[in-house]
C-alpha cells in the first residue's frame, strides 16, 4: 500500500494537477475557503503567530510546562503490559464468548485449548516421566488432570493432553504454560534424553508475544538510526536530527501513557466506551512506534524544511521559527485532524485491540500537531539559537540535499 501511495503521489496526482491548473481553486470551502494559500498572513496564520510569539517570549517557561506536561502523561508507560485480550474482552452478543463463558461456568476443568505436551524418543524413565508430569499438573491448580496417548504412527512417541484452566490468552495462563517449558518440564525429564515439546493455543500466544516484542531493540535502534542520518543530510545539522527525533520519541511516549492510563488503569474509559482491560494487545505498542514515528517525522520535516527557508533568508533563527510555524500551521492541523478522524473511526468500534490502536494514534497525533509543534520546539529552537544549525567540520563532506527550499529573494509571507 505504502508503494501504491507513492505511486500515485509522483505520477497520478502531479498529472491531474497539471491538467486542472489554476482551475483547481475553483470551488473552495464557504468563509474559510478565501484564506486558502495565504500561508502566514492568513487569519488563522496571524492566530498561530501570535501563539508562537508568546512561547517565544518566555521560552524557557514555556518549554518547562508544555515538555513537563508531555512526561507527565508519557510516566504511565512504565507500567505497560502487553499481552492478548482473548475471549473476555469480545462484546457479550458474540456467540463465541457465550459459548466460552458457559463452558467455563459449567465447566471449569475444562478448556477448548488444552497444552499438548509431545515426548518423544529417550531411555526407558522417559515414560515414567511422563506419567509424573500428568500427576504433577492434575495436582497444580492452574491445570486440570491430562490424558496420556500414544501415537499409532511411530513407536516411542507419547502425547499428554492437559487442560489450562482460563482463558487460553490470558497472562495467568501464559505464565502457567511458560513455567511448564521453563522448569518443570526440564525438571522431570532431566537425564532421560527425551525431547520434550509443547504446543497448544497458550503456547502459540506465548510464542506470539515473545516474537512482537523481542524485535523490538532492533526496530527502535533502525528507525532512529536511519531518521538522524537523513535528517543530518536532509538539513546538514546534528542538532535539529537530535531534536526532531526526541520530540517524536515524546509524542510515542504520551500515546504509551495515555493508553496504559485508559486502558489498563480504567482512567475515562467508559465515559470513552472503552473497557478496561489487562493488557495492551502485543502488537500495538511497535505499529504505534511505526505509525506515529512516520507521521510525525512527515510533519517534523515540513516544518523545518520552512524554517530553514526563512533562516536562510534572515539569520535570525527566532523570526524563522516564527513565520515557520505560522506559514505551515493549517497545513500541520488539517493533516493531523485527517488522520485524526480516520483513526477515530477504529476507537468506536467494539474489538479492544482496534480502540487501543485507533485512540493511541488520535491522541498522540492531536499532542504533537498541538503542543509539541507550537509550543515545544519553538521553545527548544529559540533556546538554541543559531547552534541549531550545527555541524561538525568532519561532516562537512555530507551531500547537500534541498528540502523544498525556495532561491534566495523568492520568499515572502504570503507563500504558503
Amino acid at each position: 500500500m505504502v508503494g501504491s501511495g507513492n505511486t500515485t503521489s509522483l505520477t497520478l496526482l502531479p498529472a491531474v494537477l497539471g491538467l486542472l491548473g489554476d482551475r483547481v481553486n475553483a470551488l473552495r470551502v464557504p468563509i474559510i475557503g478565501r484564506n486558502i494559500g495565504r500561508g502566514a498572513d492568513s487569519a488563522e496564520g496571524r492566530f498561530w503567530q501570535r501563539i508562537v510569539e508568546a512561547v517565544l517570549r518566555r521560552p524557557v517557561l514555556s518549554l518547562l510546562l508544555a515538555a513537563g506536561a508531555m512526561l507527565a502523561i508519557a510516566t504511565p508507560t512504565l507500567g505497560l503490559h502487553v499481552g492478548e485480550n482473548g475471549v473476555n474482552t469480545l462484546p457479550g452478543h458474540l456467540p463465541s464468548k457465550q459459548g466460552y463463558l458457559a463452558l467455563q461456568r459449567e465447566f471449569p476443568a475444562q478448556s477448548p485449548y488444552p497444552a499438548e505436551i509431545v515426548v518423544s524418543g529417550g531411555n526407558a524413565s522417559a515414560r515414567a516421566d511422563l506419567v509424573k508430569l500428568q500427576k504433577k499438573l492434575a495436582a497444580d491448580p492452574r491445570f486440570a488432570p491430562g490424558t496420556i496417548a500414544t501415537s499409532p504412527l511411530r513407536s516411542g512417541v507419547s502425547l499428554l493432553t492437559v487442560p489450562v484452566r482460563g482463558d487460553a490468552s490470558s497472562n495467568h495462563a501464559v505464565s502457567a504454560l511458560r513455567d511448564l517449558r521453563s522448569h518443570v518440564i526440564p525438571g522431570l525429564f532431566a537425564g532421560s534424553g527425551a525431547t520434550v515439546l509443547v504446543g497448544g493455543q497458550t503456547a502459540i500466544y506465548s510464542d506470539y508475544y515473545n516474537a512482537s516484542t523481542n524485535p523490538t531493540p532492533i526496530v527502535l535502534a533502525l528507525v532512529l538510526g536511519l531518521s538522524f542520518i537523513l535528517l543530518t543530510i536532509a538539513f546538514r545539522s546534528i542538532v535539529v536530527s537530535l531534536v526532531s527525533i526526541a520530540l517524536n520519541l515524546l509524542s510515542v511516549g504520551a500515546a504509551y501513557g495515555v493508553l496504559t492510563l485508559v486502558f489498563l488503569h480504567g482512567f475515562g474509559a467508559h465515559l470513552l466506551g472503552f473497557q478496561q482491560v489487562p493488557v495492551i494487545d502485543a502488537w500495538v505498542p511497535l505499529f504505534l512506534f511505526s505509525i506515529l514515528f512516520g507521521l510525525s517525522m512527515d510533519y517534523q520535516v515540513f516544518l523545518m524544511s520552512r524554517i530553514r527557508e526563512r533562516y536562510d533568508q534572515t539569520g535570525s533563527t527566532r523570526d524563522a521559527v516564527s513565520w515557520g510555524v505560522a506559514s505551515t500551521a493549517r497545513i500541520i492541523t488539517g493533516a493531523a485532524l485527517i488522520i485524526i478522524a480516520v483513526f477515530a473511526g477504529f476507537a468506536s468500534g467494539e474489538m479492544v485491540a482496534f480502540q487501543q490502536m485507533g485512540f493511541g494514534v488520535a491522541v498522540a497525533l492531536f499532542l504533537d500537531a498541538t503542543i509539541v509543534r507550537s509550543v515545544v520546539l519553538p521553545s527548544v529552537l529559540s533556546l538554541l539559537g543559531n547552534r541549531c544549525w550545527y555541524l561538525p567540520r568532519w561532516l562537512a563532506w555530507l551531500p547537500r540535499v534541498e528540502v523544498s527550499r525556495h532561491p534566495r529573494g523568492e520568499l515572502s509571507p504570503e507563500a504558503g
